[in-house]
Order: C-alpha cells, then structure tokens, then sequence
C-alpha cells in the first residue's frame, strides 16, 4: 500500500506558502463542451446582433438615397455628378431642363461643349428652347476621390436686373454729365460763332479770314470731341469679343503714340510681357482706353522726360503699367481723375479716363492711379487673361482726353 504524499511548505518558510503553485483542480470530461457550447452560443448571438445592425443600417442608407433622390428632384439648381472617366454618372430634372434630357452615360466634355462659358467670370449661356439662359457654374470635388460635382445656377434673371441696375448707374451719370456738358459746350460754341461771325464784317481784311475759318474749324472739332466722348461713355451695347496677343495690343497704342511724343520730346519706351499671353475682348475699345490714357501721361510729361508702358503677367491677370515722369497728380485731385468732366487741360474734355475705366471694367479689369506730387504718375490697367472668347458690354473707344 502506498501512502499519499503531500508536498508542504518548510517551517521555515510557512510565512511565503503563497509563492508555492498548485495544481490545478481536476476537470472533468463534461466541461469542456459545455464550454464549447457556450462559445458557439456568443458567437450566434453576436452574429445576429451583427446582422441586424447591418440590416438597420441597408434600411437606413436606402432611406438616405431615396432622401438624397428626393433633394437632387427638388433642387432649382442643376446637379450633374462626374465619374473620374469624365462621364455624367447622375443628373437631377434642373440639369435636364436646362442641358436636355437623357444626360446619364454621356461624356461631359460633349455636354458642356453647349455651353459658351466664361471662364474668367465663372458664369455661362446656353439656349433653352427659344430663349437663351445665363448660368452660374461652379465645380466641387468630393472627398478625395476624382469624382466631382458640378452645380448649374440659373441666374438669368439676377443678370438682367444686374444690367438693368448697371444702366440705371450709367443714366445716373449721364445726368451729371448733362449738368456738366452745358458749360462744355458753352465756350467752344462761342468761340466758333465769334470768329464765324467775325467772317462776316466786310472790314475784316481777307488774309485774315483764312485763319478764323481754321480757328472755327478747330473749335468745332471740339465739340464733335466732346459729344462723341459722352456718346461712347453712355453706350451700353455688345463689343465684338476678339481673341488677340497682349503684344500687338501694345505695339499698335506705342506706334499711334510715338508721333506724339517725338513731337512733345518725350521718350515712349514699351516693356512687353515678356510670355506670350493672349487677351479676350473688344481690341478697338481696349486700344483706345490705353490710348486715352498714354495721351494724358505724354500731355502731362515735359520735353526731355519719360513715359513707359510695361506689361507683366501675372497668375490669369495681365497688369499694364503707364508711368511718367510729370509733375504727378495732386492729392486733391485722386480721388477725381475718373470722374465724367473732370480735367486740369485747357483742351481736355475730361472724359477719356472715364472711358479708360469704363473699357477695362466692362472686359472684367479695372484701371487704377497712384501718384506722389513731384514724382510723376502710374497708371495700371489690369486685365484677365482668358482663354474662351467673353461677351462683356462695354463702351467703344474715344478720343483722346
């Protein structure tokens, strides 16, 4: 007979019996398949807690899509989404009733090619049936993806009303240049009916007459000035929209000046673009804006001075630059120098840089003046660099000022 033997801590070491394993309980057979069952019960349990969860959400997706279907019906605003591939993959009612029907699956470089959009301004026309549409076009890249949307605007009627309110500014203008152009008018009429009717005094010796004819003449010649000034700075019609080099823009104003500043014995120099760089617009009204503007600074620059035209572009902009060495601008009169009538030249009919301004902001630009008293004038003409032909109104070009 064998006795148990009982493995104990020493004496000594009663105090530490904790540090000594023990074995294990012993199990039974039966234990570990209930333990087995048991697992294989959690996993179904939280199987089907998964699939209800996916269900709920399959549920709550479709409802998001038939929401978002919803939306994308009800939007005013036309919706087309772009796969990578340049494809329409979706389009709401809005884009069909202004693009056609039948968008789905076609190539949007085809679509848009319906469109004469403007890429300067963001906006575009299309025709609608028998009436032409302006459009808001905009552009939004989802996520990270190549995917994108593109958002059509219809703003035909906000364009109107934009007209409207922008010849309801130039008929606000046109009223104070009324007020004005009476005393315009006034003293070179005078003038001309003086000497006109001093060709009628039988004393006047006959040598003489030659040169009232001429003097008449001249003061006639600036009324017509005057008037046709006025006339092209109210004119609100629709310039032909020209594709041209920024360079020969500038060559063609150096070469109608530089008889003028010979003349004058100022030096014209011209800085081109450097780059080849193309402009959009109406040439003539763009030619005779920084015509007006060359003539002030070749009129206001004494002999042996110097007048530079320089242009430089910049990321879709094209800056030029008019600087003289004049006398400059007094401060005072800053804030003036675009104003309709305002002028310090005996002979200026004080419209030429309105028109200046009036060209470069219809073509999207806009004409500005710096001048340190003593120091000379700068002028910067800024205009956008675009690559599809643009329809903006605008006035045609006048005389110089």
């Amino acid at each position: 007979m064998t006795l148990p033997m009982t493995l104990s801590p020493p004496a000594d070491r009663a105090d530490n019996a904790d540090a000594y394993p023990t074995l294990p309980p012993a199990v039974s057979p039966a234990e570990p398949t209930a333990q087995l069952t048991a697992a294989f019960d959690q996993f179904n349990l939280m199987s089907a807690s998964l699939i209800a969860a996916y269900t709920g959400l399959q549920q709550h997706l479709e409802h998001l899509s038939e929401r978002l279907a919803v939306l994308m019906r009800a939007l005013p605003a036309g919706v087309l989404v772009i796969t990578p591939d340049g494809r329409i993959d979706q389009a709401n009612q809005a884009a069909e009733a202004l693009l056609g029907s039948g968008l789905e699956g076609q190539a949007w470089p085809q679509i848009a090619s319906r469109l004469d959009l403007e890429v300067t301004s963001g906006e575009a026309s299309v025709q609608v049936g028998a009436e032409r549409r302006r459009l808001a076009v905009s552009h939004t890249r989802l996520g990270e993806g190549r995917e994108h949307i593109i958002l059509l605007h219809d703003i035909t009627e906000t364009h109107r009303m934009r007209q409207a309110a922008e010849r309801h500014e130039r008929l606000a203008a046109m009223g104070e240049m009324v007020a004005g152009l009476a005393h315009q008018l006034r003293t070179p009429l005078a003038a001309a009916l003086l000497y006109v009717g001093s060709l009628r005094r039988p004393e006047v010796p006959p040598d003489d007459r030659p040169l009232l004819v001429e003097r008449a003449v001249e003061r006639l010649q600036h009324l017509e000035r005057l008037i046709g000034d006025m006339l092209h700075f109210a004119r609100h019609g629709e310039p032909p929209a020209d594709r041209f080099p920024a360079e020969q823009l500038l060559t063609d104003v150096t070469r109608t000046l530089e008889p003028l500043a010979h003349a004058r014995g100022v030096t014209l120099t011209r800085n081109g673009p450097g780059t080849p760089v193309m402009l959009t617009g109406d040439r003539k009204a763009l030619a005779g804006a920084l015509t007006n503007v060359l003539d002030n600074a070749l009129h206001a620059t004494d002999p042996g001075g110097r007048v530079c035209l320089s242009a430089r572009p910049t990321p879709g902009r094209l800056s030029v630059n008019i600087a003289d060495t004049g006398p400059g601008i007094p401060y005072a009169h800053q804030a003036r120098v675009f104003e309709p009538f305002f002028t310090t030249r005996a002979d200026g009919t004080g419209l030429g840089l309105a028109i200046a301004r009036s060209v470069a902001r219809a073509h999207g630009g806009d004409l500005t003046c710096r001048s340190t008293p003593g120091r000379g004038a700068e002028f910067v003409l800024t205009l956008p660099l675009d690559p599809a032909p643009r329809r903006r109104p605008g006035p045609a070009p006048g005389p110089r000022r």
